[in-house]
């Protein structure tokens, strides 16, 4: 069966949100991974830090060349990538039905990508 990123997408708040904001979305996000997990769907996830917690790392002259760290997210947009499911689904379709159920699909976007299998034998 394919497997599929769910890569959730939305805009960093500016300011802190309130303790009850941030309980809905826990009780949100908790409600889809038991939906999606009991179903079979969620392979696994993870929420990431906001973005100005990442490093962007990129090696100059190419294997074995000097690595390169910038603080900050690789690229200057609106909204960030805030966290992902690993779906497993019967087709895009599907995948794309269970994507439309993740919380961040409501405030902001889920990209649907398909994972590329590597045949290892």
């Amino acid at each position: 069966m394919p497997r599929y990123a769910a890569l959730i997408y939305s805009v960093e708040p500016t300011e802190q949100p309130s303790e009850e904001a941030i309980g809905q979305v826990i009780a949100d996000y908790t409600e889809f991974g038991e939906k999606s997990r009991t179903a079979g769907v969620n392979l696994g996830g993870e929420a990431l830090h906001d973005t100005n917690t990442a490093t962007t790392v990129r090696v100059e002259g190419g294997k074995g060349g000097e690595i390169i760290t910038t603080d900050g997210p690789f690229a200057e947009t609106k909204e960030a990538l805030g966290g992902f499911y690993l779906l497993q689904a019967s087709d895009l379709d599907d995948a794309i039905k269970w994507a439309s159920q993740i919380p961040g699909a409501w405030h902001g976007r889920v990209e649907v990508r398909p994972i590329m299998e590597f045949d290892t034998e």
